[in-house]
């Protein structure tokens, strides 16, 4: 399928949404047109029981105004995330970006569901999030809730749900772009076109990123294979609003996206191509719904050389995958004190692994290798809120059927020979899950909250089938992995002493029964197992002030995590998991002195991590400054000067037995910004 076919099928969905568009009067002076029908393009209203659970929102200022423009960049402010690696999208590969919340990380999928207009944006082979598809820029809003989640698509918000909701056509505007450059002569350019179309709307936004790139590898360790982290992505999107009736409107959304990198070394090159499309109908009447259906199609591909001759020996050339899925949820007037939410949501993933292996020495093909299965999750679930007075409570129950099945590894040798086979027996569950929760409205400054809940995530493909190489390391898939489990309390408050000042505080206990984690078996040896446990207890923290041109945002998140090992990971039982700080902070102090200008600086910290489950080689712990500055020019034209890593502090994102990564270093953007 060519791009300019997928282009066009997601430019369709646009245009069947445009007729439905229904036709008004003209406007009355000084306002709209008498009985005009005003469309959102945004889901239901969130539940009340929101305020049950520890929540962060993002506004479109946060969102647009990063050091990087990367989305990753923009999370990071948020107390408890945490990717896999510290790398951006930009120096890591995209097999590795995983996301989670409350240091409960240790594997490269996401624990946390990632949710685009309602639609799970997971890769459906790997699990991973393709973070570069995520234009910052045609964004409205975010929200983070951390804690096991039991509503829609409740099954992959293991540790937590990050919604990413799109800006629409008013706050767009007509146009709006921007083009920077930076010191290593890359670039970034982003632009969207927003109009009304009868009483809805459309958009079309894209975005292009690309530059040589930096080198991650120190200068002792560099070689004359050693390459930059060359980059080249780009993402289209189109999306429509119309409504139906005055009380139903329909969202369709198509995209197309492609990310090439280079890591390491000459040759090294990965590739992620995608193509997303979904439609929506919101009903806002007296019985409320939402239901949505999506396709997803996406590919994967990386060449794997080898860091001692500097020659291919894997070439993953192909990765298919298609994830498909849908909800419905319905919200019937039964009492204005209850909050009634009953619904279904289905999610199927199937891809295969298509790769072949060659020699170091004489480069001869050694081996063509073959994995890949299906696995569907189809849930159920109803939720409550009840308002008495100044107490909220909330309590919900999810069923979950899941299904793995058709999986399969096979390996043959140059001639065709078998030398390696799985074939993993089709297998299926039902699995109950559960929250509850209390908002107290003590005062009018003071909310009180108190939450408890489990979760569920399935393993992916990937997990269960794919081995690979990291050389010397060899890491072994396990058909056998069971479903991961949460369970969780907290306990939290939101304080504002005085107006200009909103403090928030969340203490937390969560544990994640059969976590799947890398587990070392031999000195060179891992395969990917159920671990008893990993345990997480912590404190997150955030606070606001805002004193007339002056704001200041900061949050902080300290976890205690550790292994319960046992039998294969008894060694590891105590061990902080992997890739898991103790403590991380992000404050962000800005001055906005008039309209259009704005100067902040971000001070973040991330405390030691280990690369490794035998807590061999360490992370070193890393502080960093960002500057961001806007300037208006003329009319909706602005200057806009970003600045990463000001004091080029060395980021190690990962260390194999003394074999270096680093992150971004001392990066300064240059450029112009219309209509934000």
């Amino acid at each position: 399928m060519t791009t300019a076919y997928r282009l066009a099928v997601s430019l369709l969905a646009l245009s069947i949404s445009s007729p439905l568009s229904a036709q008004t009067d003209e406007p009355a002076e000084g306002g709209e047109a008498e009985g005009e029908i005003v469309v959102s393009g945004d889901g239901l209203e969130p539940p009340p029981s929101v305020g049950a659970y520890s929540i962060t929102e993002i506004d479109r200022d946060q969102i647009v105004t990063s050091a990087s423009g990367r989305i990753e960049d923009v999370l990071e402010n948020v107390a408890g995330f945490q990717q896999f690696r510290r790398s951006d999208s930009r120096s890591s590969n995209p097999s590795a970006q995983g996301v989670t919340l409350r240091a409960l990380g240790g594997n490269a999928t996401s624990r946390a569901l990632v949710l685009l207009d309602g639609v799970p944006i997971a890769d459906p082979f790997f699990g991973f999030i393709p973070l570069s598809s995520i234009a910052p820029e045609s964004l409205g809003n975010i929200r983070v809730t951390r804690g096991g989640g039991a509503g829609p698509f409740g099954a992959g918000a293991l540790t937590g749900t990050i919604e990413l909701e799109s800006a629409d056509a008013r706050t767009l505007g007509p146009f709006s772009g921007s083009v920077l450059a930076n010191n290593r002569e890359e670039t970034e350019a982003s632009g969207a076109v927003a109009s009304k179309l009868g009483s809805g709307f459309g958009v079309i936004s894209g975005r292009w990123d690309r530059g040589q790139g930096f080198f991650t590898t120190p200068v002792e360790q560099r070689v004359p294979a050693t390459a930059r982290a060359r980059f080249d992505s780009w993402q289209v999107g189109v999306r429509g609003v119309a409504p139906l009736t005055k009380d139903i409107e329909l969202q369709a959304r198509g995209s197309v996206f492609e990310d090439d990198r280079t890591l390491r070394f000459d040759g090294a090159n990965s590739a992620t191509e995608g193509q997303d499309a979904s439609l929506r109908v919101v009903g806002r009447g007296d019985w409320e719904f939402d239901a949505l259906g999506y396709v997803q199609a996406r590919n994967f591909s990386n060449v794997v050389i080898s860091s001692s001759r500097f020659v291919r020996v894997l070439d993953q050339r192909n990765t298919p995958s298609t994830g498909i899925g849908g909800k419905i949820e319905i919200r019937p007037p039964i009492d204005e004190a209850h909050t009634v939410r009953l619904g279904s949501d289905y999610r199927r993933s199937n891809g295969e692994l298509q790769e072949e292996a060659f020699s170091a020495f004489t480069g001869n093909l050694r081996e063509r290798r073959r994995a890949g299965g299906t696995n569907s999750n189809l849930g159920f679930f109803v939720e409550d809120d009840w308002q008495i007075g100044p107490l909220l409570l909330t309590g919900g129950l999810r069923a979950d059927y899941t299904r793995i099945e058709d999986g399969f590894f096979r390996a043959v040798d140059a001639t065709g020979v078998v030398v390696d086979e799985t074939i993993a027996p089709d297998r299926d569950d039902w699995t109950l899950s559960w929250r509850a929760g209390a908002v107290f409205y003590a005062t009018r400054d003071l909310d009180l909250r108190a939450a408890a809940y489990t979760g569920l995530r399935l393993p992916t493909l990937n997990e269960l089938y794919r081995p690979f190489v990291v050389f010397p390391v060899v890491t072994e898939a396990n058909a056998a992995l069971e479903n991961e489990r949460l369970e969780g309390f907290e306990i939290g408050l939101t304080w504002q002493p005085i107006s200009p000042v909103v403090l928030s505080l969340t203490a937390f206990d969560n544990r994640v029964e059969d976590a799947i984690a890398n587990v070392t078996l031999a000195p060179n040896l891992r395969q990917r197992q159920n671990l008893p446990a990993i345990d997480a207890q912590g404190v997150e923290a955030g606070l606001a002030v805002k004193i007339g041109d002056v704001s200041f945002d900061a949050s902080l998140a300290y976890t205690d995590a550790t292994i319960d090992g046992d039998g294969a990971s008894l060694a590891l039982d105590g061990n902080r998991p992997p890739q898991t700080p103790q403590f991380t902070a992000s404050t962000t102090l800005a001055w906005e002195p008039s309209e259009g200008w704005r100067i902040a600086g971000t001070l973040r910290h991330i405390s030691a991590q280990f690369e490794d489950d035998l807590e061999t080689d360490l992370l070193k712990p890393a502080t960093t400054v960002d500057l961001f500055a806007e300037a208006p020019l003329i009319d909706r034209l602005s200057l806009v000067i970003r600045g990463e890593n000001l004091f080029d502090e060395e980021i190690v994102t990962r260390n194999s037995g003394g074999a270096i990564d680093l992150g971004v270093p001392l990066t300064v953007w240059l450029g112009l910004r219309f209509g934000y």
